[in-house]
């Protein structure tokens, strides 16, 4: 365990010296560290959506983007509120003394990432969700937002390691329950005036009403 945190402290120092021979690219990774990495995340979820509207099962296509969404919401309540007050690592600036810190310090524990936690679990939900081009575009732009969180100093390497795992593992295991039963919800909104939230073709509803049902029955 020794060996463990003596080599994450030196990836950690090794990105932090990056980090301060780039100053030029301080505004950008602080912006995007903290905030601009979740809200692109966030549309390409909302883009995935409005793409799944139009395959031809829009209800299980649908259910697959709401559990992409939904599960990277459980996953990160899971990191924050349990295991980072269960596991109670400090901030790797609050031990490591003399590093570049370019966010503000918080008293918050450190592991596992939260951030790095919703990079993964949308990765996967997206890849899951057979958007393929918009995960590949997830895929960049979360591991960047994983690295951003060590590149700003505010996590060890294996924090967002850990955290990417934990976020995409949940959403992979739990996806075949999951997406059955939201698509059991989705396929209700279905013949009412909510449909266009889950279907673009209105003359999709039936076959997607029928492939619903039996996959339930499966």
């Amino acid at each position: 365990m020794g060996s463990l945190r003596t080599l994450d402290n030196s990836w950690y120092i090794d990105v932090n010296h990056f980090a301060r021979t780039t100053g030029w690219a301080h505004s950008f990774m602080e912006f995007y560290a903290l905030y601009a990495g979740i809200a692109f995340l966030g549309l390409l979820l909302l883009a995935a959506w409005w793409s799944a509207r139009h395959d031809h099962d829009p209800a299980v296509a649908v259910a697959r983007v709401l559990w992409a969404a939904g599960g990277t919401v459980l996953a990160w309540m899971c990191s924050s509120l349990l295991f980072k007050p269960l596991i109670g690592e400090r901030r790797p600036y609050w031990t490591l003394h003399g590093m570049e810190v370019l966010l503000a310090k918080t008293q918050e524990f450190s592991f596992p990432s939260g951030h790095a936690t919703i990079a993964g679990a949308v990765i996967a939900g997206l890849w899951l969700a057979r958007r393929r081009i918009l995960a590949s575009i997830a895929t960049v732009a979360g591991l960047l937002l994983a690295f951003g969180r060590v590149y700003v100093g505010v996590h060890y390497p294996w924090d967002v390691v850990a955290g990417f795992i934990w976020g995409a593992a949940f959403i992979m295991v739990l996806s075949p329950i999951a997406v059955r039963i939201i698509a059991w919800f989705t396929a209700l909104f279905l013949g009412t005036p909510l449909a266009s939230l889950v279907v673009a073709r209105q003359g999709a509803s039936g076959q997607t009403i029928t492939s619903v049902r039996q996959g339930t029955r499966a």
